[in-house]
């Protein structure tokens, strides 16, 4: 056990000894020493970085009685796991000195959050990762309530139900795969499945346990919860919401469809056809909303469903695909929700209108805004034009029998250049007012401009992030 811990837990446990430092703070410390929970948390995951570097990664390695594993996958997820809290943890500052009192907490929930995401990324058995998707949804019902009021506090009892009857559906679906293979461990499934031929209920509950997965990805039939959730949402936790859980349920549900659940055509068919209704239902609900929370609400839905798509269709060209996609994704989500905290800051409305003539005052923040939403849009020299080219070649590569879901994801991605385009617009426009002239903190300016330039030159030298993406596919 204690090469365990020092072959591939030690990230774990740093962040799990400045969890337990948050909390001691927030109990000894007088409200006006708050800025430094950000400093400790920051601290916390520089180090948990650093620690990464000696985790085992090749070959790979089981730990905690299989429970737990570690490999070249694992560590790249980790990674991009702890630069995006990193990020968020930079973006906090304002909901901070709001909640002074409260700071210590706030940031040991938040470092929690990473800790249940790490293990859920990490997990080799379905009771590790029960307990890791609770280590995460636990700290982030609270993160949502963490402005107190109507709003939060309906968003976060609405992702409260929706997460309830989720888990529900996911614990029935693994109770039915362990009482056909008589194990939760994913790789003593894989072997049991590959012995033996795999039966409709084999089928049915690798449905139920990938249902209860995609419910944080807001993916049909759980896809309820996200347009009140985001508009209830303080937006640097959105930020964290539209990132961090994203990682580690992609992470997690591309294992299962490469490994134990990967016997079940009917499987990918079924996941083929809810990314079709969620994308969908996403785009059309978009292009009829003014508020920006709500387009990204649903730009988050659509988009996930996009990698849930190439994802069901398991390859190792789709699997570096759907890497490489979320990665370009989260980075660019980071853009759009500093921006939106920066604007929040200076007590702008969410409505499209709202941003009127912020250009003409602001030039570097608007062009970074507007460069992001048009890497989300798909345009060329960024990032989202190469990862959408990367996801239309994963699905034409799937076969004929997909290329219906090809014709239908191309006629969504232009669906969804109405509402981006709908975003811009107002940026450049003028109103009666001289407009105002934005105020932001170093922080919010360092994670702005860091991320917008980071969608920028992925999106004109992508062959070093591609090449990385189909090396971790490989070794997966």
């Amino acid at each position: 056990m204690i090469n365990d811990f020092f072959n591939i837990m030690l990230p774990q446990i740093c962040l799990g000894l400045f969890i337990v430092l948050q909390l001691l703070l927030s109990i000894f410390l007088s409200p006006r020493f708050e800025k430094y929970a950000r400093i400790i948390s920051a601290s916390g995951i520089a180090l948990s970085a650093v620690l990464l570097t000696s985790v085992q990664a090749e070959p790979q390695y089981f730990g905690l009685k299989n429970a737990v594993m570690s490999d070249y996958y694992t560590v790249l997820f980790h990674f991009i796991i702890l630069i995006c809290g990193f990020f968020i943890v930079l973006l906090m500052k304002n909901l901070t000195l709001k909640s002074k009192q409260n700071s210590y907490t706030l940031h040991a929930l938040l470092l929690t959050a990473i800790f249940g995401a790490f293990n859920i990324v990490s997990a080799n058995d379905f009771l590790t990762l029960f307990i890791s998707i609770e280590l995460l949804s636990f700290p982030t019902y609270f993160l949502i309530a963490s402005t107190r009021n109507y709003y939060s506090k309906e968003a976060c009892f609405k992702y409260l139900i929706t997460n309830a009857i989720s888990t529900g559906v996911f614990l029935f679906g693994v109770s039915y795969l362990y009482g056909i293979t008589s194990s939760v461990n994913f790789s003593e499934i894989t072997e049991f499945m590959s012995e033996n031929e795999p039966s409709l209920l084999y089928a049915f509950s690798g449905i139920m346990i990938i249902l209860g997965l995609i419910s944080k990805l807001s993916i049909f039939p759980f896809a309820n919860w996200v347009i009140d959730v985001y508009k209830g949402t303080e937006t640097s936790i959105l930020a964290f919401l539209s990132t961090i859980p994203k990682l580690a349920m992609f992470a997690i549900v591309c294992r299962l469809l490469v490994f134990p659940l990967s016997y079940s055509f009917e499987l990918a068919f079924v996941l083929a056809i809810i990314s079709i209704i969620t994308a969908f239902w996403a785009n059309t609900y978009a292009i009829r909303e003014n508020n920006v929370k709500v387009i990204f609400a649903c730009s988050s839905a659509a988009n996930a469903s996009y990698m849930l798509l190439v994802a069901a269709l398991v390859s190792v060209y789709n699997l570096s695909t759907v890497i490489f996609y979320l990665v370009c994704y989260v980075i660019m989500n980071l853009t759009v929700f500093c921006f939106l905290n920066i604007t929040e800051y200076n007590n702008i409305g969410f409505n499209i209108n709202d941003f009127k003539n912020i250009f003409h005052k602001n030039h570097g923040f608007a062009v970074c805004y507007a460069l992001t939403i048009i890497a989300l849009a798909g345009f060329p020299i960024t990032s989202g034009f190469a990862a959408k080219i990367y996801l239309f070649s994963a699905v034409a590569n799937s076969g004929l029998i997909f290329l219906p879901f090809l014709l239908a994801l191309l006629l969504l991605t232009v669906i969804a250049l109405f509402y981006y385009l709908k975003i811009i617009m107002p940026l450049f426009e003028k109103n009666n007012s001289e407009g105002i002239k934005l105020k932001a903190f170093y922080s919010q300016k360092f994670v702005l401009f860091i991320t917008a330039a980071i969608t920028l030159i992925i999106g004109i030298c992508p062959e070093k992030l591609i090449e990385l993406c189909r090396f971790i596919a490989y070794n997966i």
